[in-house]
C-alpha cells in the first residue's frame, strides 16, 4: 500500500519547546520510531510542517545587520525543508538499516490569481511592537496584522494545484525508497502565462492540503494525517466533547472545525477521499501503525450510497 503521511509541526517541535537542534533531533527519533513499522510493510512518503522553524529563520533574517533585505519567505521555506529533511532522514536510517531514505526539496504550483494573494492571513516571524511593525511594513512593503500584544507579518496562504516533483517521488517509491518531501507545503511557485516558466512567490501553502494534493498526484492508497490528539473530536473543549471514530467528507465539513487547528487537517482528508474514493485518517503520531490498521484515530471514508 502507498501511504502519504502528513506530520504536524508539533511532531518536530512540541508546544513550549525551545527550537534547539538537540530538541528537534530527539523529536525526529520519536517520529522515525513511530513510522518504522509502516515503512517495513508499505511504500511511505512523509511530509511535514515547518511553522516554528520558518518563524525562527524569518526573525533571524530580519534582524541580520549584514543583509540589505530579509530573505524571501519562499527561500526560507526551502531552508526548512533541508533542515527538517536532514533530521528525519538520519532518524529514519537509524530505525530502517539498509533502506534507502531521501529528503527532496519540492515545489508547489499555485494559481497566480489565487484570492489569497489579496487577503494574506498566515503569520510569519516574530511579534513586533506597533512602531517597529509600521517601520518594517513601510520599508519592505509587508502586510502586518494584530497578534496578541503586538503585530506580525502576514503572507498569503495559497491553495496547492500541483506538485511538480511528484513523478520523481513516484520513481523513488518504485525503488523502495522512503521519501521525505513537500515540507511546509512545498516552495510555492506560479507559472508565467506567456512562457510557462515558474517563478517564486512570497507566500506559504498549507502543509496538510499540499499533502493531500501530493497523495492524489501519487495515486496513494491512504492519506495519514498525524497530530497531537488521538482522534477528531466533536465539541472539542466543551463538556459534550466526544471522539469521532468514522466520518465522511461531508460530515467533517459540517462540523466546522477551527481553521487554526483541526480545520485544515479535516479539509485535507475530505479532499483526498472525495477526489480519489480512497481512505484517509487523522490521529496521534505514536499510534500511526494502529491508525492504518483501523485500531485508532478517525477514519475518513467515502459516502456510502444505498440504492
Amino acid at each position: 500500500m502507498r501511504i502519504v503521511v502528513a506530520l504536524g509541526g508539533n511532531a518536530l517541535l512540541r508546544r513550549g519547546e525551545r527550537p534547539d537542534a538537540d530538541v528537534q533531533r530527539a523529536n525526529t527519533v520519536r517520529v522515525a520510531t513511530a513510522l518504522a513499522a509502516l515503512a517495513h510493510e508499505h511504500e511511505l512518503v512523509i511530509t511535514h510542517g515547518n511553522a516554528p522553524q520558518l518563524d525562527l529563520l524569518a526573525a533571524q533574517s530580519t534582524a541580520d545587520p549584514a543583509r540589505n533585505a530579509p530573505c524571501p519567505v519562499d527561500l526560507l521555506g526551502a531552508q526548512t525543508q533541508g533542515l527538517i529533511g536532514t533530521l528525519l532522514v538520519r532518524a529514519l536510517r537509524g530505525v530502517l538499516p539498509g533502506r534507502r531514505v531521501v529528503a527532496l526539496v519540492t515545489h508547489t504550483r499555485v494559481r497566480g490569481d489565487d484570492p489569497a494573494f489579496e487577503h494574506p492571513t498566515e503569520f510569519v516571524g516574530r511579534v513586533y511592537p506597533e512602531r517597529a511593525a509600521r517601520f518594517l511594513a513601510a520599508k519592505y512593503g509587508w502586510s502586518m496584522a494584530e497578534y496578541r500584544h503586538g503585530r506580525r507579518r502576514v503572507v498569503p496562504a495559497l491553495s496547492p494545484e500541483r506538485i511538480p516533483e511528484a513523478d520523481t517521488v513516484r520513481l523513488l517509491l518504485e525503488t523502495g525508497t522512503v521519501v521525505v518531501c513537500a515540507g511546509g507545503g512545498g516552495v510555492p511557485e506560479v507559472c508565467d502565462r506567456a512562457t510557462g516558466a515558474p517563478h517564486a512567490v512570497e507566500a506559504v501553502v498549507d502543509k496538510d492540503l499540499a499533502a493531500a494534493r501530493l497523495a492524489e498526484d501519487l495515486k496513494a492508497d491512504f492519506l495519514l494525517v498525524l497530530t497531537d490528539v488521538p482522534n477528531v473530536y466533536a465539541g472539542y473543549g466543551t463538556p459534550d466533547q466526544r471522539p469521532v471514530l468514522d466520518a465522511t467528507p461531508a460530515e467533517l465539513r459540517d462540523a466546522h472545525f477551527p481553521q487554526e487547528s483541526m480545520g485544515p487537517k479535516a479539509e485535507a482528508a475530505a479532499r483526498f477521499v472525495e477526489n480519489t474514493g480512497r481512505l484517509a485518517a487523522i490521529g496521534a503520531l505514536d499510534a500511526a501503525y494502529e491508525i492504518v490498521h483501523g485500531r485508532s484515530g478517525t477514519l475518513v471514508r467515502p459516502d456510502l450510497f444505498v440504492t
